[in-house]
This record gives C-alpha cells, sequence and structure tokens, in this order.
C-alpha cells in the first residue's frame, strides 16, 4: 500500500519556504536549508540508459549548502568517487528507508575527517565505505554535509531519493507527497507519431515515423495543426513527444502518468511510481528510443515490446497495437499527468488508409536475432558481438558489415574498418562482448581500445584491452565498431603560478584534460608524501585539500595522471605555504 509521507513542519531551519502542509505522520523534515525549494529533475524522467532516481533541488547556483538528516537514523554508507553521485552520503532510517544525498561538496567535519583519514591510510582517492548503526547515529534535522557540485553534476544542486529496504526500489517522492514543489503548470503535448508495425518471420518490423505537430488551443488542451483525419495503417501505435515545466524555473521535466484511449476505451496508461535498479535502463524500451536519443523531450512509445517490463504499464491492450481497416474511424484520446496532479490532453480523429503500404520485408542476408537466446552477429571472422539472452528488448533482424568511419578525434590512430553489428538506434539491457580481428604496431599495443560511433556520428572510447591480434571488450554500443590507439597522454595545467604563496589557500588545484579515453588515475604528492586529491571531471578540475595549517615554507609538488589508454603525464613543481 502506499504511504503517504511527507514534510517535518516542526521548525521554519529545516523547511523550503515553498514546501506545502503535511499530509499525514510528518515524518520527513526537508533535505537541504537555506534554498527556496526550486528543482532542476524530477523522478523518472528518461535519459538514454536510465531512469533518473530522485529529484535535483537547485542550491540558488552555489555550493555549501547545510544539507540536514531528514529524520532519525544513521549514516551507513559514504562514497567519493568522481562519477556518477561524487560525495554521496547515505542515511538508514528506522522504517528501513534509506535517504540518497549525491554531488555533496563535503561531508560534515567529523565524518570528513574519518574519511580523509582512510584515505591516507589506504592510500586510495576514492572510497566506498560502510557502517554499521552505531558508527554514526543522528537526529532530524542534524547537518549531515554540505551541497556540492562532485561526481557527473553539471552544476551546484542536490540530488536527493529515497529507497525501500530490501528491494532498494526508488520512489517517487513527489507523487507520494513526500516533498512538494511549486506548480500549478499543466504538461506540454509537443508532436505525435504513428509507427506501423508487423511480424515477418517471427521478427516484429517497425515503419518509419510519421509525424504531426501538436499545438496549444487552450490550457491543458492541445489539438493538432491538421485539420484531416490521422491515416494509420492496417495495425501499428502511437509515440507521443510530451515535456513539463514547473514554477518559478526554465527546466523541462518527465511526466508521472499517460493515459491513451481508443473510442472511449483506455488500451494503454504508463506509470512512473517507481522502479529497482536493475529496471532502471529499461527506461530505453518505454522510450521510443531512436527519436529518445536526440530529443530533449520525453520520446513515449504507446505500446509495450516483448522486453518492456509489465510494472510501467497499469493498462495495456494487444500490448498497445491499434488495429483498423481501411476507411474505419477512431477517436483517439491522449492524457498526460505530472507529479502535482496538473493534466493535459489531446483528441484527435484517426482513419484507417486505404493506400495500404507495400507489405513489411526482411532484406535477404538479415540475421535474426531473438531476444531469448544468445545469439552472435559478426562480419566474417574480422568482428563479433556476443549478445547474451534478454538484452534485446525484442527479436530483430540485422545485417553485420562494415561501416563509414565516424568521426575521428585528434591524437587517435584508427587501426581497423569500422564495423556496424547492431544500429546505434537499437538498444541493449545488457552489454555484448566484442572481438575484433587487428594487427597493431607494437608501439601501439599498449594504448589500443575499443572505440563505438556515437548518436552525433563520433568516435567514443569503450575500454577493452589487446592481445594476440584481438580487441575484446564489453559494450552496449554496436554500431561503428573501431579499434583505434589513443596516443597522447592527459595534460596538466597547475591553477596557480610557479612558486606561488599559497597560505591563504584552500586547496592545491590543477586543471586536468584527456583527449579521447579519458582520466583514469591520478597520483598527488606533496614533498615526497603521498596525499588524496580529488577530481571534479565535469569541471576538468583536480584539487588537494589542505588538510594541515600553513607551515610558512617551500613545499615540492609532483602529479600523476595515467589515461585509460595508459598515457602518462608527470608534473613538478612547487608552492610556498
Amino acid at each position: 500500500m502506499r504511504r503517504l509521507l511527507t514534510f517535518g513542519l516542526a521548525t521554519a531551519a529545516l523547511l523550503s519556504p515553498t514546501a506545502l502542509r503535511a499530509q499525514s505522520d510528518n515524518r520527513y523534515a526537508y533535505p537541504v536549508r537555506d534554498v527556496p525549494g526550486l528543482y532542476a529533475a524530477n523522478f523518472g524522467e528518461m535519459r538514454p540508459g536510465h531512469f533518473h532516481a530522485g529529484v535535483d533541488i537547485k542550491t540558488d547556483g552555489a555550493e555549501g549548502k547545510p544539507l540536514v538528516a531528514v529524520a532519525d537514523g544513521w549514516l551507513s554508507r559514504a562514497v567519493i568517487t568522481p562519477y556518477g553521485y561524487g560525495r554521496a552520503l547515505y542515511l538508514t532510517l528506522p522504517d528501513g528507508t534509506t535517504a540518497v544525498y549525491g554531488h555533496l561538496q563535503r561531508f560534515r567535519d567529523d565524518l570528513e575527517a574519518h574519511l580523509r583519514d582512510e584515505r591516507y591510510r589506504r592510500r586510495a582517492n576514492n572510497l566506498d565505505l560502510t557502517f554499521d548503526a552505531g558508527r554514526w547515529p543522528v537526529k532530524r534535522g542534524d547537518v549531515i554535509g554540505y551541497s556540492g557540485n562532485s561526481g557527473s553534476s553539471g552544476g551546484p544542486h542536490l540530488h536527493f531519493e529515497l529507497r525501500e529496504a530490501g528491494s532498494a526500489r526508488r520512489r517517487n517522492i513527489v507523487r507520494e507527497g513526500i516533498v512538494r514543489p511549486k506548480d500549478d503548470l499543466p504538461p506540454r503535448i509537443m508532436r505525435i507519431h504513428w509507427i506501423d508495425v508487423d511480424t515477418v518471420q517471427g521478427t516484429p518490423v517497425h515503419g518509419r515515423p510519421e509525424s504531426y505537430a501538436v499545438v496549444r488551443q487552450a490550457e491543458g488542451s492541445y489539438r493538432l495543426t491538421r485539420e484531416e483525419a490521422v491515416p494509420i495503417g492496417r495495425k501499428g501505435y502511437f509515440v507521443a513527444e510530451v515535456t513539463d515545466r514547473r514554477n518559478d524555473v526554465h527546466n523541462t521535466f518527465g511526466i508521472w502518468r499517460l493515459t491513451a484511449s481508443v473510442d472511449g476505451e483506455p488500451y494503454f496508461e504508463y506509470r512512473m511510481d517507481g522502479f529497482t535498479y536493475d529496471l532502471s535502463r529499461c527506461c530505453d524500451a518505454v522510450s521510443y528510443y531512436p527519436l529518445q536519443l536526440a530529443s530533449r523531450n520525453e520520446v513515449l512509445r504507446l505500446a509495450q515490446l516483448d522486453g518492456a517490463p509489465g510494472c510501467f504499464y497499469t493498462v495495456m491492450t494487444d500490448r498497445g497495437v491499434i488495429r483498423t481497416e481501411p476507411g474505419a474511424r477512431h477517436r483517439i484520446r491522449i492524457e498526460v499527468e505530472d507529479d502535482c496532479g496538473n493534466r493535459s490532453s489531446l483528441e484527435f480523429t484517426a482513419c484507417g488508409r486505404s493506400d495500404r503500404p507495400a507489405p513489411a520485408e526482411i532484406a535477404p542476408g538479415s540475421r535474426i536475432l531473438r531476444r531469448d537466446r544468445a545469439s552472435t552477429a559478426a562480419v566474417g571472422s574480422e568482428a563479433s558481438a556476443h549478445i547474451p539472452a534478454g538484452a534485446l528488448y525484442e527479436d530483430c533482424a540485422v545485417q553485420p558489415d562494415r561501416c563509414p568511419s565516424p568521426q575521428v578525434p585528434a591524437g587517435v590512430a584508427v587501426l581497423s574498418p569500422s564495423y556496424r553489428l547492431l544500429g546505434y538506434d537499437t538498444p541493449l539491457r545488457q552489454a555484448a562482448t566484442v572481438l575484433i580481428r587487428c594487427d597493431v604496431p607494437r608501439p601501439l599495443q599498449l594504448h589500443t581500445m575499443l572505440a563505438v560511433r556515437t548518436a552525433k556520428g563520433k568516435l567514443a572510447p569503450a575500454g577493452g584491452t589487446y592481445a594476440g591480434g584481438v580487441v575484446t571488450a564489453t559494450t552496449r554500443t554496436l554500431d561503428g565498431l573501431t579499434v583505434v590507439a589513443d596516443t597522447l597522454p592527459p595534460t596538466i595545467r597547475p591553477r596557480f603560478a610557479e612558486g606561488a604563496d599559497l597560505t591563504q589557500a584552500k586547496a592545491l588545484r590543477f586543471s586536468v584534460a584527456d583527449n579521447f579515453s579519458g582520466v583514469a588515475a591520478c597520483t598527488l604528492h606533496i614533498d615526497g608524501r603521498w596525499v588524496p586529491c580529488d577530481r571534479l571531471p565535469m569541471q576538468g578540475i583536480l584539487f588537494h585539500a589542505f588538510d594541515t595549517p600553513p607551515a610558512r615554507s617551500r613545499h615540492r609538488a609532483q602529479l600523476t595522471v595515467r589515461d585509460a589508454a595508459g598515457n602518462t603525464t608527470r608534473w613538478e613543481g612547487s608552492f610556498y605555504r
């Protein structure tokens, strides 16, 4: 049963001014102080590769806002990493719920000191520590850390989420009333698409989208720009591009619910009430992935692929497929609702086409890949991908072949042809194992890796190793597969002058970048002693926060940075502190 959980309203110091009235047990305090309660992202937003697992709370474009325990409990986990949530803190509550705080600037002082000591002891920049219930107990409203911009963050904010015990199911905390954004704006319906679908040799074949523009005729009410009925084929489904807004911010948001009916009969409903980690990637099946890749909107497929989990659909008739006869007219209604209860709708007439398209075909020589069994796509003995059972969201026909080489960044040597084993617009739930045969000159072998084609036609690193004339890697992208060697080392630029006086500085800072494969490891020594450093990859910054008082003497620093292709750069210099 859904539990309606709400903000605590005990003290104004713990609450956003925009937090609404309590609904039930007054259990949770607002997680961040001194902010107006504005949001940058909501729960369940569709992003290529994952659903967003929490809410992003704006922090006025600044770091250092106090983060508080939303209820009594204990700090059960602390993470320091350059990626993902960056500096993250996990708060376990007695009811089994876990509150997650992501992208922190720093932890509270005693925990920060403990983690610093652990980093020195382990000589490790990154940490992932768990604690028992008696180690770090907290009371509701206690400051547990400070907001920041660490990890894969595009600007200062707090990522906040609640997870259930056991399953670690992520919860839609806005829909449950735990946080209440200011929002009286209905969602926007941007356009719709019709896609014919047929089955050939037991394999679904999807036609090209036929797109139709939408305009708003009143608040929450939309219509098509065309007056004529939408022509639809014998069998197919609709795709809806939708988005949402909230008061006082310019960000776009995902929707909570979408329903569709034909002639007054509901046949499809999607809801985003929550999900477990293993289902996060399934957003690629819930969305219409080929269009979602390039859209700023949510592109929802009003049909269910074979591999799309049923938990996201509360109504589903004939897997969302609409069947019609030539000349038959149907009234279609699509309704969209956001997590604050605002709704928009679109109604239009669809008519069965009299000029039937040619029957769907599968090109001669295609290989059929079945979703429920392991399969291999290959170009002779040159390149192959071993795809595990369940990795595909539906059966598909492929024609593996060589393809034009993507754009190559400077410093990257291309060592093989490019191969398309599966189109970039066909998502995989699990990674495939790729093998490409290639003769690599000995000087380049340690810097060799696999690259793949992005949606923008560029090469992106996919890792892997070279041995015995074969590059082996695991990847979910099977288009533009190319063996490359990254020949350029990372760059290091100190953000201080040689010998600079840093007695008033809080940290030793560097700009660190790499041309292709990405920074993999950093090691910093001061006066020959290893010291921890933090890296902010989105900002290209590496820093060591000074943890001792100034000695007012000259110090020697040495920084070594290695990229994922084994190229290494070393910098040495001095500063006064």
